[in-house]
């Protein structure tokens, strides 16, 4: 597969970031995927949360497997490392980058069939292993590539654009982190930019495994009368749970006001947001409750989108074995093969 670079040309308007990149400098190739794809947005809110972060591109390593959804690391930081793995190995793939070089920021994209089907036990160990990584799962409900069969996340009840019923219980993706332990658990929509870039840039600042799933329509299969993953489905019963934003850390910023009211606060770059303090009847360190206000407004027929749970104490792969913080390839050769006498005192310890 071929892609088309993006010319280099920045107008002169464009504002740089603390690092003095523009937004431009976080593009990639030009998409090759349908017109208004909702996987398109989400790479144009990536681009976003890594610009608005000031992260340097070098340092990002993307990964993905294979579908639409995978396609999509080609779209964002041309300049960062990356791996296009096999169907459902991303995980695998993340988890071993990441122990040799945890000074990498990770970020995988996956599909609902990537991630739900046959890399759903690749997944499961990734969060179970709190991986430090933002794992993406772009969520049409269908197989894009192969013509719009249903996937493992399509709702029972929802119709194909062939007129086809889904008859099979679906896989929540929000359920199935919540239940295996997730540190960093959401949802969005890939047509809300405004709550998606803020989980976004909260999630590449999660130390360990933040996954968020983005309902993302497929407008070629999947965006009909009868689809559950389609715009106007979504919009009509999407359910915004909190007003979700993410401020870096830097020097503190203090403010004091009442639940459920608004404040405005200046942050460091000049701009302004408004903060509104949520109902102290959400908790979104309670995984238990997470789970059931998740089941609640499933059966209304609702999708809750925001922060829907976050683990505060969490510690990645790395700090629970205990792992070298030096990338490997700093390591000298004597620290990273300490000879036969070594070895055969670690193999003495396990029989």
């Amino acid at each position: 597969m071929s892609y088309i670079a993006k010319p280099k040309v920045h107008h002169p308007a464009l504002k740089p970031n603390a690092i003095g990149l523009t937004r431009r400098d976080y593009e990639g190739a030009i998409t090759t995927l349908c017109a208004g794809c909702g996987h398109d947005s989400i790479t144009a809110a990536i681009i976003q949360a890594f610009w608005e972060l000031d992260i340097e591109p070098y340092k990002v390593a993307k990964l993905s497997g294979i579908g639409c959804s995978s396609k999509t690391p080609a779209y964002f930081l041309r300049e960062a490392h990356g791996f296009n793995s096999v169907h459902g190995r991303m995980p695998s793939i993340s988890t071993g980058a990441g122990a040799a070089n945890g000074d990498l920021i990770m970020i995988g994209v996956s599909g609902d069939g990537d991630s739900l089907s046959i890399g759903l036990g690749q997944l499961s160990h990734a969060i179970r292993r709190n991986v430090n990584l933002l794992y993406v799962l772009e969520n049409n409900g269908v197989y894009g590539l192969t013509k719009g069969q249903f996937s493992a996340s399509a709702d029972p009840g929802s119709t194909s654009k062939k007129g086809e019923t889904n008859t099979m219980a679906a896989i929540d993706s929000v359920l199935l982190a919540l239940t295996l332990g997730a540190t960093f658990v959401a949802r969005s929509f890939s047509g809300d930019k405004e709550q998606l870039v803020p989980i976004l840039k909260a999630g590449l600042k999660h130390s360990g495994f933040a996954f968020i799933d983005v309902i993302s329509p497929c407008v070629t299969f999947n965006d009909h009368e009868g689809s559950t993953k389609a715009y106007a489905y979504t919009r009509e019963h999407q359910i915004p749970i909190v007003q979700a934003d993410y401020v870096p850390h830097r020097d503190e910023i203090t403010t004091a006001y009442d639940p459920g009211a608004v404040q405005t606060v200046t942050l460091h770059d000049g701009s302004s947001v408004n903060l509104r303090k949520i109902a102290e009847d959400y908790d979104p360190t309670d995984r238990d409750r997470a789970y059931s206000f998740i089941r609640d407004h499933q059966a209304r027929g609702e999708v809750c989108t925001g922060l829907l749970y976050i683990d505060p104490t969490s510690s990645d792969m790395m700090e629970q074995n205990d792992v070298v913080p030096a990338p490997l390839y700093n390591l000298p050769y004597e620290n990273l093969c300490p000879g036969s006498t070594e070895l055969e005192k670690l193999q003495a310890r396990y029989r």
